[in-house]
């Protein structure tokens, strides 16, 4: 499967140990992310228009070799997925999306009319973000969630996608693990209150993609090293609710 994310950090993250993670499933995963800090759907359908090479191109969780361009990028492979995503602080603003994310859909589908889309739908920031796109959700994690939950649904009906749930399943194992109860002292899956942990955070997202892309239930094994109790309970939530 050859994947490319037209995104931010926040699909860096989600890819850091997708690939590693599709190995030891014993699947091959090829992934390649576009990478601009903060790219938002508005600055993606700028770049492509006047065909500016300002991306990254991480490839398989490794750091960038050289800049590419939207337009190279679509036609450099034969892509079996291409996914999309807004910027996290607009994240739970559908109007931010639009006509953004239909104009880049369509794109995409004309390029690579036989990828299947995903949206990707990312996570709330931690509790006591410092971060200034958490003002737009009152500075409240759950309002936060829930505001990209419902403009997620919005988006994958309107461009007919289906969504890779790593906001449902970051704020579930915020909720019901305890060792992740960062509010009472547990773990943050935020390194910076806002972007993944190292760690966890970024397993958790690349476990997520990879069971959604592939519906294979991931095995219980070690990985790199983290401890295996907490290991085994994240692929548990995953293989259950992804």
């Amino acid at each position: 499967m050859k994947l490319l994310s037209i995104g931010n950090s926040f699909s860096t993250d989600s890819h850091k140990f997708l690939h590693s993670i599709a190995e030891q499933n014993g699947v091959n995963l090829e992934c390649y992310n576009l990478f601009i800090g903060g790219c938002s759907l508005e600055t993606h359908w700028i770049n492509y228009t006047a065909n500016n090479a300002f991306y990254d191109l991480e490839i398989n969780g490794n750091e960038a070799t050289r800049k590419i361009s939207i337009n190279e990028a679509l036609t450099m492979e034969k892509w079996d997925v291409v996914t999309v995503q807004q910027a996290s602080a607009f994240s739970g603003i559908f109007d931010s999306f639009m006509p953004f994310l239909t104009d880049l859909v369509a794109v995409v589908k004309e390029k690579v009319p036989t990828a299947k889309i995903y949206f990707h739908e990312t996570w709330s920031y931690e509790i006591g973000s410092l971060h200034e796109g958490f003002l737009n959700y009152n500075s409240n994690q759950k309002e936060m969630y829930l505001s990209i939950k419902e403009s997620s649904k919005k988006a994958s009906d309107l461009i007919n996608a289906e969504i890779i749930p790593t906001g449902d399943i970051v704020q579930l194992v915020r909720e019901i693990i305890p060792e992740f109860d960062y509010k009472n002292g547990g773990l943050s899956l935020c390194r910076d209150s806002f972007h993944l942990s190292e760690d966890y955070g970024r397993f958790l997202a690349g476990a997520v993609w990879f069971k959604k892309l592939t519906g294979q239930q991931l095995k219980k094994q070690p990985f790199m090293n983290f401890d295996y109790d907490i290991l085994k309970k994240l692929i548990k939530v995953i293989n259950e609710k992804v």
